[in-house]
């Protein structure tokens, strides 16, 4: 269940013992699954560099924990010239609050577009978790221009490492508010625990399999 308002009070700090299971957990399925999927992402990289002009790896400044600055990895899903041509799209924005997304967005490539349904652009984050950059279940890494736009309360999404996946992943993503997405973060942070990273992992599946609020 949801805080009624969770923009009262700082969010606790998890314990000691928990961040320690966490990345545990996140080094070892991590590390196996970069084993294991080895030979999908060539496939993936090798359809990439087929589908269009640019580099396989798209790689973009992200805010982690306590604002510090990273680059977040991904399988580049759109054309070179995407962030010249986002000034001119920006009318067609299709969410509320900073975040920029257009359901049918032109700079999109083909692979792309498969890429981002089923989430397969974001393999490349399971080196960020093995360096610890992220994790695999926290909230979503924000980009400098969205954080600057945040009001004081959604700050404290902040003070936690960043992850793959998260509520808002596996509740709908762009389909869902950004006042409920932050709402959601920091009910993540209040009730973090082993079992609850558990639970998202395994509700990631239905969720990417089905590709809801995914574009």
């Amino acid at each position: 269940m949801m805080d009624a308002d969770p923009r009262t009070g700082p969010v606790p700090q998890p314990s000691r013992g928990y961040l320690i299971a966490k990345r545990v957990m996140d080094v070892v399925i991590c590390g196996v699954g970069l084993v294991l999927l080895s030979p999908l992402l060539a496939l993936i990289a090798l359809w990439v560099k087929m589908d269009s002009q640019g580099p396989v790896l798209f790689k973009q400044l992200r805010i982690g924990r306590h604002q510090k600055p990273f680059y977040c990895l991904k399988f580049r899903s759109m054309t070179v010239d995407a962030e010249a041509r986002r000034r001119e799209l920006e009318h067609l924005n299709e969410v509320d609050g900073p975040v920029f997304k257009i359901r049918d967005d032109p700079r999109v490539t083909r692979a792309g577009r498969i890429l981002r349904k089923l989430s397969l652009d974001e393999f490349p984050q399971l080196w960020n978790v093995m360096t610890g950059e992220m994790t695999l279940v926290g909230p979503r890494p924000p980009l400098p221009a969205e954080v600057e736009k945040y009001e004081p309360w959604m700050l404290q999404r902040l003070e936690v490492t960043p992850g793959i996946t998260c509520f808002w992943q596996i509740s709908g993503r762009s389909n869902v508010t950004f006042d409920e997405w932050m709402r959601m973060d920091l009910d993540y942070i209040r009730q973090c625990s082993i079992m609850t990273d558990i639970k998202i992992l395994v509700r990631t599946i239905p969720a990417v399999l089905f590709g809801k609020g995914a574009y």
